[in-house]
């Protein structure tokens, strides 16, 4: 009796002690956001004071009139759009069926594909090969030359041929051929309505890379009508700091302009993540079993 009081009262200080970690962790995390979100709404030199910690001070929204004024962001949000959901539908389309066929135990070489594909995550042909690449396929400073190079990521291909391999049995599927099932017919009518859950990860992980990609415009897209909006806030922020270094310009005038372009880094920030913001939630039930999923085999 006396050993499972014992034994008792130490998981209980091992919970007091394993919470307050997490909840460290959590506020840790959150607070550098929650800071983000209200220094967006506070004047920047309070911000620069240290009078904005919990609250907003000096609420203004100068530097959100200042972000919707820019008729580039709107064009740069509905190119992010676009981009992030034409390249996320490629992107399913073909990580789910290449993760099927690789976990099939019938599949002649499934070993040599495996090994060459995971090859490509530790080297590619570098950046200059694969810009040739890209202009002569005639994608340059097109919006093909975001969605295609990167259609698959071999991670993300292990975790489908991971998924598939440990939830679908090999008798369901011999049960199914013996009925006259193809491999095709089984993978669109019985494996994928089973794999809901890492369809939704894929989602949101390829999602999310589309949705925060500008290394891609830099170096394909030259028209700055297809320019995402990363590169357009990023020449939103440049440019007001450079206007801010302005040596012709009088104190008064640069000290303004400094306001301006400390405020408008915030308000971008907090504007950029709005979609990620809004997607997450509704898959998130998905996402803690997906990702565990990966884990389970390699």
């Amino acid at each position: 009796m006396k050993k499972k009081s014992f034994m008792l009262k130490h998981v209980q200080i091992f919970d007091i002690i394993n919470y307050s970690i997490l909840f460290i962790l959590l506020i840790i995390v959150l607070y550098p956001l929650y800071f983000v979100f209200i220094a967006s709404f506070s004047n920047p030199w309070a911000v620069h004071m240290g009078r904005v910690w919990l609250l907003p001070a000096e609420i203004t929204f100068e530097g959100y009139e200042k972000v919707f004024m820019n008729k580039n962001i709107w064009r740069g949000y509905s190119n992010s759009l676009f981009y992030m959901i034409l390249g996320t539908a490629i992107n399913v389309f073909v990580t789910v069926p290449a993760g099927y066929a690789l976990s099939r135990s019938d599949l002649k070489g499934r070993k040599a594909f495996t090994i060459f594909m995971t090859f490509t995550m530790f080297f590619s042909g570098g950046l200059i090969p694969t810009f040739l690449l890209v202009r002569n396929l005639g994608m340059y400073d097109t919006f093909w030359a975001m969605v295609l190079p990167n259609a698959l990521m071999v991670f993300n291909l292990i975790i489908c041929r991971s998924l598939y391999e440990n939830t679908l049995p090999e008798n369901i599927f011999e049960a199914a051929s013996i009925d006259g099932c193809s491999n095709m017919r089984y993978f669109i009518h019985i494996a994928l309505p089973l794999s809901k859950t890492i369809v939704m990860v894929m989602v949101l992980f390829y999602a999310v890379n589309h949705w925060n990609s500008y290394f891609e415009a830099l170096i394909y897209l030259r028209n700055s009508a297809k320019y995402p909006l990363q590169i357009i806030l990023r020449d939103i922020l440049i440019s007001n700091e450079s206007g801010a270094m302005d040596t012709s310009m009088n104190d008064e005038s640069v000290s303004k302009q400094q306001r301006i372009a400390e405020i408008i880094k915030y308000c971008v920030i907090v504007f950029a993540n709005i979609p990620l913001i809004a997607l997450y939630p509704m898959i998130q039930r998905y996402f803690k079993k997906g990702v565990m999923i990966g884990a389970l085999k390699g």
